[in-house]
């Protein structure tokens, strides 16, 4: 059975969202309520339009990191698997648009080789949608065996938000709006497998 090797107590986890799929705002604030309810939201980053990554031709993202309460990797996957089913996530086409996505990225220094899960986030050190809200959230943040993420910032792009990513005038610190519930009968053609064996985006 696949290990988990932690060297200290977590502060928190960490999570990446997108959506591109619908009422985009508002998506990503009901699941940062639902993610409240289940785990215990303690920041949110500023929300960033991003440009899709590989995939076939979509919409942009809409991408923002929170911290919630540190748990279990098995666990933590249960409840972000349920939020993204809320939103009527489907997993058909890999990289493909999305009402939700919800990723695991860290969970303080442990790392967990789990099939299930990989911990942290094997390409999260690659995705400025991933470590520049992160950073803007946590500023001494660090990333498991690629150090502080405002070095990997720094060079993905000189120390500026990377080209692609641009910073909208809202924050998942802000009060929530729900989306349409009506909004969530769109299908959502999105990756297929486990999060170990398919990218985030």
């Amino acid at each position: 059975m696949a290990g988990d090797r932690m060297m200290t107590r977590p502060e928190h986890a960490v999570l990446s969202l997108g959506s591109n799929l619908g009422d985009r705002l508002g998506r990503l604030s009901a699941a940062v309520h639902r993610l409240d309810r289940a785990l215990g939201v303690l920041a949110g980053s500023p929300v960033y339009e991003t440009a899709p990554v590989g995939g076939p031709e979509q919409d942009d993202y809409l991408n923002a990191v929170v911290l919630v309460r540190p748990a279990p990797p098995r666990d933590l996957l249960e409840v972000v698997r349920e939020v993204e089913e809320r939103a009527a996530r489907v997993r058909a086409v890999r990289w493909g648009p999305r009402t939700l996505d919800v990723d695991v990225i860290a969970i303080g220094d442990l790392r967990s080789d789990d099939p299930e899960i990989l911990v942290p986030h094997p390409r999260a050190h690659l995705r400025a949608f991933v470590c520049v809200p992160w950073l803007d959230v946590d500023p001494e943040a660090t990333l498991p065996g690629h150090g502080r993420v405002a070095d990997l910032v720094a060079r993905m792009a000189a120390g500026k938000h990377p080209a692609g990513l641009r910073r909208i005038p809202w924050s998942l610190s802000d009060p929530v709006v729900e989306a349409d519930p009506g909004a969530d009968a769109v299908t959502d053609p999105a990756v297929g497998g486990s999060d170990a064996e398919e990218a985030a985006r």
